[in-house]
């Protein structure tokens, strides 16, 4: 703390001089830092400005570091739910026209050629599943195929342990109740969408000669396997919306914690613009007054001189 000295008369050490440099020292070095703060908009700019709020800004932006990096993981698990529904949506419609056709096939007022034309009709569709289900592809992999599974990482606890998301879409996924998943009409061991028996490549094999699975022997089984079906795909369908539910309830709880500690470290981290130009102003008041009471200081000592002429 400065003290008001004078040493009287003496010239060879001017304690006035020193007093008012070092008060404009502490002036232009208050203005540097009140300068600092109101170009980068930040109160801390390095450890030394507050060493524990620094310790605890620094930390709560790794935190948030991971919790954007979660929102990204539960996007890209809503992408996969998503692209999956889609590709079911537009299979639950071909397998609804292909029981369709079945239905009108049981008719007994038609005759054979309009039922194997109902066959080849429906077969056509058949096909457009096998497109939709090659086609329904994220990252590089088939999502209908009976194979697909993935984690995401969609956030963290209290205790920083990691929260993950299992997207299961294998045959074998508990969830479906059955083997439900296997859309590939080419594999036909398990049949298609895990009913036994059902084989949509057989709609191509009806002839006149031999209707199959439309004869009347068979189309009472060919519907039901066709309704079992259609309840699979609505299976993993409804699946999925369970999983979509939840990434979206995610998505906002990430997005309110990001929000909250980017509110926490903006209170701590970020200047007060009105705080520090009004102590801005206030150091350059104190330098103008410096600089004057360093002049006169190093006046004092030239009238003692007058002493020894």
């Amino acid at each position: 703390m400065p003290a008001a000295i004078s040493n009287g008369a003496r010239i060879r050490t001017n304690t006035p001089a020193e007093n008012a440099y070092n008060a404009l020292e502490a002036a232009n070095r208050t203005i540097a830092t009140k300068q600092l703060r109101l170009s980068t908009g930040k109160r801390i700019n390095s450890a030394a400005d507050d060493v524990a709020g620094y310790i605890t800004s620094r930390a709560l932006q790794a935190r948030n570091g991971s919790l954007k990096a979660a929102l990204n993981a539960v996007g890209d698990a809503a992408n996969v739910t998503n692209i999956a529904q889609d590709g079911l949506d537009n299979i639950n419609n071909l397998v609804t026209q292909i029981k369709d056709a079945a239905s009108t096939a049981a008719s007994g007022a038609l005759a054979t050629d309009e039922k194997v034309a109902l066959a080849k009709a429906a077969f056509r569709l058949t096909q457009q599943i096998q497109t939709v289900v090659d086609s329904t592809v994220f990252g590089g992999r088939q999502l209908l195929d009976g194979g697909f599974s993935a984690e995401f990482i969609i956030g963290s606890n209290a205790a920083n342990t990691l929260l993950t998301l299992d997207v299961d879409l294998t045959t074998g996924n508990a969830d479906f109740n059955v083997a439900s998943n296997n859309f590939n009409i080419n594999s036909t061991a398990a049949g298609f969408a895990g009913v036994t028996g059902l084989n949509l490549q057989s709609l191509n094999t009806v002839s006149s000669s031999d209707l199959g699975i439309f004869s009347n022997s068979n189309i009472q089984t060919t519907l039901t396997s066709l309704s079992s079906a259609l309840n699979n795909v609505n299976k993993v369908a409804a699946y999925l919306g369970g999983i979509t539910n939840r990434l979206n309830s995610q998505e906002d709880n990430l997005k309110s914690q990001i929000t909250n500690y980017n509110a926490a470290i903006s209170r701590i981290e970020d200047s007060d613009v009105a705080k520090e130009q009004l102590e801005l102003v206030r150091a350059q008041f104190l330098q103008q007054a410096s600089l004057t009471s360093l002049s006169q200081a190093n006046q004092a000592p030239s009238a003692f001189l007058q002493l020894i002429r």
